[in-house]
């Protein structure tokens, strides 16, 4: 029932944002607001664990790329940050940035999320350096540019009032964070 909830919740969000109602989501679901509220105390405890669904799938599809043996080191660590669960590739992610003033506690999440679980990322670059693949870099200072960077995203309008997609600025993010931006001759 709860991941149901959630499913119908994401469907909701994607078409209006993160101000549906409660009777929205009801209706998507053809079930009463009562059964809604005995899974979830309130909305922003709903919007806590749509987040946590996401993330959480995101680490999944991001063990999977560990496990694809046909990506080389270097394909494995463009596609782990860039990596985007199959059920979410039509969502507009950027539909969360009123998250930060409206839903505070689900934007702590949202960034607790965003700085945690960097293990395995952290591992491929530093697998990469040591093969020679990568240059030498302070992963700390990589992992909040890349943070940063995705938590603009996905908390502010400026993907948006651009007409730049979530996917297409997550993938132009990565291609700057692993290529760089000169062109070596």
């Amino acid at each position: 029932m709860e991941k149901r909830i959630i499913e119908g919740a994401l469907g909701v969000v994607e078409r209006q944002g993160v101000k549906f109602t409660m009777d929205d989501l009801a209706a998507e679901l053809g079930m009463s607001k009562k059964t809604i509220y005995t899974v979830f105390r309130d909305k922003n405890s709903l919007l806590i664990a749509m987040v946590d669904y996401v993330f959480d799938i995101i680490k999944e599809s991001e063990a999977k790329v560990l496990e694809d043996d046909k990506l080389s080191l270097t394909g494995k660590i463009r596609a782990i940050l860039g990596v985007m669960p199959e059920n979410c590739s039509n969502f507009d992610f950027t539909q969360f940035y009123p998250l930060k003033d409206k839903y505070p506690k689900v934007y702590d999440r949202v960034r607790e999320r965003l700085e945690s679980g960097w293990e395995m990322t952290q591992d491929l670059i530093e697998q990469g350096i040591a093969q020679g693949l990568v240059r030498q870099v302070d992963l700390r200072i990589f992992q909040m540019t890349f943070e940063s960077a995705v938590e603009r995203f996905l908390m502010g309008d400026e993907l948006q009032r651009q007409g730049i997609s979530y996917f297409d600025a997550l993938d132009e993010l990565v291609s700057i964070m692993v290529d760089g931006i000169l062109i070596e001759k």
